[in-house]
């Protein structure tokens, strides 16, 4: 079997991927490990910057995105019982942010994709990559339908998540790894309960972070700052709204936590991660594989997004002229939006987080740059330029 590019993973970077490249005329194939309902069905959040939604409407998928999503033109920050809004559409020149959960996304694509007739294979098992860093043509080897096959190709995207096989795949020495992990984890809950506020609301408190935020009209999901090492049966339904109507308490005149039954909760660890370069050879890295970010500042799934979008780029230039120089500058381009997300979304957790350490010092420091953030329209414009997503290059 061959074709052009060969994707490896079938999450956000390489659907988006495969149907930029599908819309340049460039062959592709999606190999995965999961089923189509393993990832279809995965609940994951969605915030979607103003440029990820312009790229999806603009290519053809956002048809759904468009009816059925929440468009919000700020955020507020609470602290000492008093929330104050960003305004979004008005520091960035009318820039919102949406909310639209990432296995919506997935499953617009993968219509999209079956639709045209385009091949994605599904529960691929013993997938491996080969010769991407040799002169010959590189080559993904994989079992699927009782069968072991291979798929040889021009260039190999790994955009198969963290945990995947193509970034552990590049010999040892060619990367560098950049790490920190946060001692702290947040606790998040879907609820049955309309959203108690129209935008999200992260709140900083004495005992924990808190964010409300919502998945639809009618359900609401809500992170509460946990230890890093937090046993989640610790955690019962009465506790956590115990604690939620604590730390999100409002000097508001009528604002009240709406609270429903819990029908998902779960524990997430928080980190940053990169890894330099994003490429090796013939194989280049998108997304997860190449890079974590804490939630804070909700940028995961727009990094992966923007990744790949250079990367259609490159491959655009080298099979309209030969030329590989968008491709040899992959990383590097990349990079550069990368750290300003990571150092965006580090400075978001370490204002709004307890750590471990805090004394009366970094408290007061804490609500100090909180307020200087909420009264200073530069540093309030700061603040939404990098939310809404900075430039895509």
């Amino acid at each position: 079997m061959r074709t052009q590019i060969g994707i490896v993973g079938a999450g956000p970077a390489g659907l988006v991927l495969a149907h930029l490249l599908h819309l340049q005329g460039i062959e592709s194939v999606v190999i995965e490990s999961r089923s189509r309902k393993y990832i279809e069905e995965r609940v994951r959040a969605g915030l979607l910057e103003q440029g990820t939604v312009d790229l999806l409407i603009e290519t053809g998928v956002g048809e759904r995105l468009q009816r059925e999503c929440l468009t919000h033109h700020g955020i507020a920050l609470r602290f000492n019982r008093q929330s104050h809004r960003i305004d979004f559409h008005d520091l960035t020149g009318g820039k919102t942010v949406t909310i639209y959960a990432q296995q919506e996304v997935i499953k617009d694509l993968v219509a999209a994709r079956l639709k045209s007739g385009l091949p994605i294979i599904f529960e691929a098992e013993n997938v491996s990559v080969h010769g991407f860093d040799s002169a010959e043509k590189p080559s993904i080897r994989f079992r699927a339908d009782g069968q072991e096959q291979e798929l040889h190709c021009d260039y190999i995207a790994g955009c198969d998540g963290f945990h995947g096989i193509c970034r552990p795949s590049i010999p040892a020495g060619v990367l560098t790894e950049y790490d920190r992990e946060y001692p702290f984890a947040w606790l998040g809950i879907l609820a049955y309960a309309p959203p108690s506020s129209d935008e999200l609301v992260y709140c900083y408190h004495p005992r924990g972070f808190a964010l409300l935020t919502m998945s639809t009209k009618e359900v609401s999901r809500l992170y509460l700052q946990v230890p890093h090492d937090e046993n989640i049966d610790n955690w019962s339904d009465d506790r956590i709204w115990s604690e939620l109507r604590l730390r999100s308490e409002s000097g508001e005149p009528g604002w009240k936590l709406n609270e429903g039954a819990i029908f998902q909760k779960n524990i997430a660890g928080m980190r940053s991660y990169v890894v330099e370069p994003m490429q090796h050879g013939k194989l280049f890295l998108a997304g997860d594989a190449a890079h974590i970010v804490p939630p804070t500042g909700a940028k995961g799934l727009n990094l992966a997004v923007a990744d790949v979008r250079i990367m259609a780029r490159g491959f655009a230039e080298f099979y309209k002229t030969g030329k590989t120089e968008v491709l040899q500058r992959y990383s590097e381009i990349c990079l550069r939006r990368v750290w300003k997300a990571q150092r965006f979304s580090w400075w978001m957790t370490s204002m709004l987080h307890k750590f471990d350490d805090n004394n009366a010092f970094d408290e007061r420091r804490q609500i100090a740059e909180l307020d200087y953030v909420t009264t200073s329209r530069a540093a309030m414009t700061s603040l939404a330029e990098n939310y809404v997503g900075l430039p895509w290059d």
